[in-house]
């Protein structure tokens, strides 16, 4: 669920950021009034109570590993979503966080 909620609330406040805006203040106008950045606000405090629920789970060691997964997740989300660039590089690094996960979460 962490992961789920930490991606979506991402790409919410990435949905709320984009757009052409006369000025900064009526950006901020904008963003202000749009549901895309309240749901990621939301989707953020959220996330914080679910991290606190795995920290008393879970050791720190092991819950840290996740938050390698929301890397993948968001990169991965904004591609589908965003149709944001995934270059060799990013997709290597994937595989790479991934891999060291494995390696990391096999040992704990």
């Amino acid at each position: 669920m962490n992961v789920v909620v930490d991606t979506a609330g991402h790409m919410a406040l990435k949905h709320a950021a984009i757009g052409e805006y006369g000025s900064e203040w009526q950006r901020w106008g904008e963003m202000l009034s749009s549901w895309p950045l309240w749901i990621g606000i939301i989707c953020f405090c959220l996330e914080f109570v679910l991290w606190l629920m795995l920290l008393s789970m879970l050791p720190l060691s092991t819950g840290v590993l996740l938050t390698a997964f929301n890397t993948v997740a968001i990169m991965i989300a904004g591609r589908i979503i965003f149709h944001e660039l995934l270059d060799p590089l990013r997709i290597i690094g994937i595989g790479l966080i991934t891999l060291g996960v494995i390696l990391v979460g096999s040992y704990a």
